[in-house]
């Protein structure tokens, strides 16, 4: 048995009513040529976690049969429901696919053809196309990937597509899963996690589809995205950064309180922009 055969893929799909995208994102994992033209296949199983829909979410699972596995919990966020996926599964790589996302059917295999070629890489991504309400946009500057070490690059925003990304399951216990407090940015803090720990790997072939302007979007759902940022940043002074790294956060932190605080006092919430005030003295430069 070869190495490719003997190697399972974990790929755990979290969602919550949004049955009308499910199908779709199900039917690109099970087209993956990875599965189908390889001469060497690796085995894979394929989860749903479903984050307490109340739609048909859970007919559309079971039209799959045996080829997918489903578990249901309460709703209590998307950080939860992919942690679960991460406890219930056991491949030595691990993949997320958002429950609005396609995959191109290559995906896996140019990564995992990669991670093969790279035995001292934890994580690669690839490049995306993206629909906005049904319409190809091209990705602005700020968005660009990149690889190497980049923990700069990655405090501005979030640069970790969890659709994109393959995972050798070891980064987990390196680093540590989502945290199940940040309500959103949880890919946000866990890209500066990696990011402090280990190269970022960017396969520039785009090889996922993100689909996006729906109103259930959890970046609609919460105004003042930099308020969770924040949170993310303040935990990563805790982690074993360099002087410079150190310096770099803190930047970035007073920068997006600066932001926040504006935002709070354009809306008379002065309370809320004391709080940003106060964190802007703590780490100001």
């Amino acid at each position: 048995m070869t190495p490719l055969q003997s190697t399972m893929i974990s790929i755990i799909i979290p969602t919550f009513n949004r049955a009308g995208y499910l199908r779709e994102a199900i039917q690109s994992v099970l087209e993956q040529d990875y599965f189908s033209e390889n001469p060497y296949p690796g085995t894979y199983e394929l989860l749903i976690v479903d984050d307490g829909s109340s739609d048909n979410t859970k007919d559309v699972v079971g039209s799959f049969g045996k080829k997918v596995n489903y578990s249901f919990q309460k709703n209590k966020g998307v950080s939860s429901a992919r942690n679960r996926g991460l406890n219930l599964t056991k491949g030595e790589f691990v993949a997320f696919l958002d429950s609005d996302d396609l995959w191109k059917k290559q995906k896996l295999t140019a990564q995992m053809a990669f991670m093969f070629d790279h035995p001292e890489a934890m994580i690669c991504c690839t490049e995306e196309i993206w629909i906005r309400k049904g319409i190809f946009v091209n990705p602005r500057k700020k968005h660009r990937k990149y690889s190497g070490w980049i923990f700069d690059k990655v405090l501005p925003l979030c640069l970790l597509s969890l659709s994109s990304a393959l995972f050798r399951r070891e980064l987990f216990e390196k680093i540590g899963i989502f945290d199940e407090k940040l309500p959103v940015c949880e890919d946000y803090d866990l890209g500066i996690r990696i990011a402090q720990k280990y190269k970022m790997h960017f396969i520039s072939e785009p090889l996922i589809v993100k689909r996006g302007g729906h109103i259930d979007q959890l970046s609609k759902k919460y105004w003042g995205m930099d308020r969770f940022r924040v949170r993310a940043l303040e935990k990563a002074i805790c982690l074993d950064l360099t002087s410079q790294q150190k310096q770099q956060v803190k930047q970035e932190m007073v920068k997006k309180c600066k932001i926040l605080v504006k935002g709070f006092e354009k809306r008379n919430k002065n309370i809320e922009a004391e709080k940003y005030y106060s964190i802007m003295n703590k780490y100001g430069l």
